[in-house]
């Protein structure tokens, strides 16, 4: 290994923002491979599995992702839930409120889905009987 690659691995195992940086780096590249090869998975999935099998060939190590890792994991309610953090600010979403916040939360959400489910039905029944009536002709 030559010295230039020695001191690049040194400074990633000390640097967070590097082993982000190298985690999201990996990210990128599954997510590109997703859309080179047109893969019916999340990009994320991919990059995820691909970490995996650097880490597994010993390509990577894991110190150098350990402190990257670490911080994403402990930062992974603001990056995923950020209305957790409102309810916490803002205690009355305990109570009545956030009980009928809920439910419009949870009607809506139906709404959306049967009304998707129900324009999926129409057209796939519209598309069908079009290609009879064009079948029959």
């Amino acid at each position: 290994m030559t010295l230039a690659a020695l001191r690049l691995r040194a400074v990633l195992r000390r640097t967070r923002l590097l082993q982000i940086l190298l985690i999201a780096a990996i990210w990128l590249a599954g997510d590109a491979l997703v859309r080179i090869l047109g893969l019916p998975v999340p990009g994320g999935v991919v990059g995820m599995v691909g970490l995996l099998v650097l880490l597994a060939l010993g390509w990577v190590k894991p110190a150098s992702v350990r402190l990257g890792a670490y911080w994403l994991l402990a930062e992974m309610l603001l990056f995923f839930v950020p209305a957790v953090i409102a309810v916490m600010d803002h205690g009355e979403f305990m109570g009545a409120l956030g009980l009928k916040v809920a439910l419009v939360i949870v009607v809506g959400t139906l709404l959306v889905m049967a009304g998707t489910a129900l324009t999926v039905d129409l057209l796939y029944r519209w598309r069908m009987r079009d290609r009879m009536r064009h079948a029959v002709e």
